[in-house]
């Protein structure tokens, strides 16, 4: 196989980071309409993640967050987002880089995107073991609902770890012909 000295998935990933930029923008002034709510998922050890340390331990890893009815202060700059949530009966502002990004979900549609997470130098982040076979960010996963970190308000059970395997689509298959 050739070597990419372009860098197309570094390129893609990008592009598709900027969809989800997008979208977080017209919600941060439009706010929520219809049944479209957010499922995102970051890298919790990612540069420039900063969230309570106790999410941190509970999620050393990843982390999945839902913006439905009780979120705040949701502030979109080029590189990053910002929001307050609930977790403990307490408000956290978490600051996320896009970066940071694995996972994005809006299951009111449905569309979802999953990112390789890489370094400012395009190395790949990993804070355990990479999976046998990393998924591109041209596929759309949908993430089942039990395998998110809700905050307090939308949690069933705070202390529910991820788990469950969502079914990957293709984008093509989504494509006109």
């Amino acid at each position: 196989m050739a070597k990419d000295y372009i860098g197309y998935q570094a390129l893609l990933d990008a592009a598709l980071r900027g969809v989800v930029r997008d979208a977080l923008l017209r919600i941060e002034q439009q706010g929520l309409i219809g049944n479209h709510h957010f499922y995102l998922t970051f890298k919790t050890g990612y540069p420039g993640v900063d969230i309570p340390s106790f999410l941190v331990e509970q999620y050393p890893d990843e982390m999945t967050i839902i913006l439905q009815h009780q979120f705040w202060g949701l502030k979109v700059r080029e590189d990053l987002f910002e929001v307050a949530l609930t977790f403990r009966k307490l408000p956290a502002t978490l600051i996320i880089p896009f970066q940071a990004l694995t996972k994005f979900f809006d299951p009111g549609v449905p569309f979802g995107l999953e990112f390789k997470t890489t370094d400012a130098e395009g190395k790949p982040v990993h804070a355990k073991p990479a999976d046998p076979a990393p998924q591109t960010a041209t596929e759309a996963t949908p993430m089942p609902a039990k395998a998110a970190a809700k905050p307090d308000d939308e949690s069933e059970n705070p202390a529910e770890k991820p788990a469950g395997n969502g079914e990957v689509v293709s984008l093509d298959s989504f494509r006109k012909k």
